[in-house]
């Protein structure tokens, strides 16, 4: 079986497999005026979205969490996540930012100083000018906030050494920092639930399939320190508790349940179930927000179980992976206007060797690092899009003009948004808390 390693460069293209093979659910959710990324597939597939879409509809609080790692300069797949935390923010979401300090000095020997002055140097600012509010945003560092070393060192006890191993593939050469850091994330992606954090909510984080492994891990433990599940049953829905004084847990849990709209009930104490007989299947969010509300009463760690989005890998300019390490593969969001504008021009693209071959068979947009950028950021109307595709397919549209294409919609678009990052700077205060 294939695994994900988080802190590897590797490339993933056959996403319908990783689908089926990690059992991702394909993303196919009509959201409030989506944006870009969501329309044309670049999400690629979720877990438990199903919570964060009902929080959409209904006008739900709910949180985004998401990381970064202080280990180089921020490029167009960076901005790529933040374009998604972007949204969330503006369909009523609180945005929470995770300096992965802890697991920078852990996997590439960053020490904490370096790592929060790139943080504060390099990323922030972006943020604020990529068009996060301040006012609803929060940037933290894994080492300073107490709550996440808390519930990594908690929620750990029920995770075992076997399970790191089928998960990360974690050998003898790997040290205990290591082990320490996934647990480390579990405690970012869940701490924002706690009350001083803005209490149990559904929380998106969205990443790319290369960090499924910790959303399965967090997944996994959210729903072993619960003590109610909900099953299925026939036409209608159960609830199951699996602690002591189950009669009396689940009589209390009625008057919740009473609260969110249902009204019809039958115990089984030896199943330690409760049947709602007035339940529906798609009752299941409504149940579990109830289940919730009442669970935190006797239980720190009645989290919603995360959700997560999964979106595709930047192909970097050169045809592999977008990477910081590889200066010439990513456009930073910090290169100069002419500098990115250069490196678009010697991008690798799908076109025929020679501009006859091109002519008479097409070229590739599918292969193509341009056609990329136009799909994931520069070309907002899809008709236009599709209309590049198809004469890159049919030869009439040459690499040349479109490459040009690209780089003078980077080259503006850099422009102003280095201007906004200046003025950014002085914003930085508004948007870190230092706990």
């Amino acid at each position: 079986m294939q695994l994900i390693n988080p802190w590897s460069s590797q490339q993933y293209k056959d996403y319908a497999k990783l689908r089926d093979q990690f059992g991702i659910a394909p993303f196919n959710f009509d959201l409030p005026d989506a944006p870009i990324l969501f329309r044309r597939g670049v999400i690629f597939g979720h877990r438990g979205f199903e919570y964060i879409y009902d929080a959409i509809k209904n006008n739900r609080n709910f949180a985004v969490l998401t990381g970064l790692m202080p280990s180089g300069n921020m490029h167009f797949g960076h901005k790529m996540t933040i374009e998604q935390v972007r949204y969330y923010q503006s369909q009523g979401a609180d945005v929470h930012i995770a300096v992965a300090d802890i697991e920078a000095y852990s996997f590439r020997g960053i020490p904490l100083k370096d790592a929060e002055r790139i943080a504060l140097e390099e990323y922030v600012p972006s943020y604020i000018a990529l068009g996060l509010d301040p006012a609803r945003t929060e940037v933290y560092f894994q080492s300073k906030r107490q709550e996440v070393k808390d519930i990594a060192w908690k929620l750990a006890k029920k995770v075992n050494m076997s399970e790191f191993l089928a998960i990360y593939g974690f050998s003898g050469e790997d040290n205990m920092s290591h082990l320490f850091s996934p647990l480390v994330q579990v405690g970012d992606i869940l701490h924002v639930q706690l009350e001083k954090f803005g209490g149990p909510r559904p929380t998106i984080v969205p990443v790319g399939v290369d960090q499924d492994p910790h959303m399965r891990l967090t997944r996994d433990i959210v729903g072993r320190w619960r003590m109610f599940s909900i099953s299925q049953q026939g036409a209608t829905l159960a609830v199951f508790y699996k602690g002591e004084d189950a009669e009396k847990k689940l009589k209390n849990l009625i008057s919740y349940l009473e609260a969110s709209g249902f009204s019809q009930f039958k115990i089984n104490v030896p199943y330690k179930a409760l049947y709602i007989l007035d339940s529906q299947k798609e009752d299941w969010i409504r149940i579990d927000r109830a289940i919730i509300s009442y669970e935190k009463e006797f239980n720190e760690n009645a989290f919603y179980p995360p959700a997560a989005t999964y979106h595709r890998l930047m192909t970097g300019l050169t045809g592999g992976k977008m990477s910081s390490s590889i200066p010439e593969s990513a456009i930073f969001l910090t290169d100069s206007p002419e500098e990115a504008r250069k490196k678009v021009m010697r991008a690798k693209t799908g076109g025929g060797v020679t501009l006859e071959e091109h002519r008479k068979y097409g070229g590739n947009p599918d292969i193509c690092s341009v056609y990329e950028l136009f799909v994931y950021h520069l070309i907002d109307d899809d008709s236009y899009l599709k209309d590049i595709h198809e004469s890159c397919r049919e030869g009439k549209r040459v690499c040349g003009p479109c490459k040009r294409e690209a780089a003078d919609i980077i080259y503006n678009w850099l422009k102003e948004f280095q201007e906004k990052r200046e003025q950014a700077k002085d914003e930085v205060k508004e948007i870190v808390s230092w706990e």
